[in-house]
């Protein structure tokens, strides 16, 4: 079936997000929510491509394993492809058709290799894509990647759905209960502050080729639609 474009977003969402309260694996429940949410947006008109974390699984760095942290994120990679499949099955029980998994290292068993090309074909088409496996290199983690992804497909904005913050605060809401949303900054503003909602070198990047970012809480992910359509909810991040 073929559904009339409304525009393209690419989603990140943490692996720990995926966990629930269970805090490590996936929770059945959240990922079904999820896999609702991005479902009802993509029948709504918008290209969806999600970027998924691995930490519900395996966090490198800071995991006490006495190994080296290429390892270790080596691990967490592999993390981020489970989840993918996840996800994907999750997906096609909510009725999306043929939701393509794409990893970021060659695992032809379970997904695609990630091509940029294809990837853009594959939204075009009218399929939701998964993109697991980060970049395919250690001592990156997902932020990174997600900027990259949507740039390359050349996304009106990134998604960044976080695990109980509703978008960007001045503080830390865990340390500083005065702390407030910012509803909207600029890339200079975060990188200045060095506010760690995600990691700077991402922010730099997004800030080097205008990416906009919208930045809210994954329990507001029933909201993922009226996002992608523009309505204010979280922070806004853009040039």
């Amino acid at each position: 079936m073929r559904i009339p474009i409304t525009g393209r977003f690419v989603l990140k969402i943490s692996g720990e997000a995926l966990s629930g309260e269970r805090g490590f694996g996936c929770d059945p429940v959240v990922m079904d929510r999820f896999a609702a949410r991005v479902a009802e947006a993509h029948l709504a008109g918008f290209q969806m491509a999600v970027v998924v974390g691995g930490g519900n699984y395996f966090r490198g760095s800071d995991s006490g394993w006495n190994i080296p942290r290429a390892e270790r994120d080596n691990v967490g990679i592999l993390g981020t492809v489970m989840n993918g499949i996840f996800l994907r099955g999750a997906l096609a029980h909510r009725g999306v058709e043929e939701p393509r998994l794409m990893t970021a290292i060659p695992i032809p068993s379970v997904g695609e290799p990630y091509i940029r090309l294809r990837a853009d074909h594959h939204l075009n088409n009218g399929r939701v894509l998964i993109l697991a496996g980060g970049n395919g290199q250690p001592y990156v983690t997902t932020d990174y990647p997600s900027v990259q992804r949507a740039i390359e497909l050349d996304a009106e904005a990134l998604l960044v759905a976080n695990n109980g913050v509703s978008g960007i605060m001045t503080a830390d809401p865990k340390l500083d209960s005065s702390a407030r949303l910012l509803s909207r900054l600029s890339h200079e503003d975060v990188i200045d502050r060095r506010i760690k909602v995600m990691d700077q070198a991402a922010f730099v990047l997004a800030m080097e080729n205008a990416l906009t970012l919208k930045v809210f809480d994954v329990a507001e992910i029933d909201q993922l639609s009226a996002i992608c359509r523009g309505e204010h909810i979280g922070t806004l991040v853009e040039s």
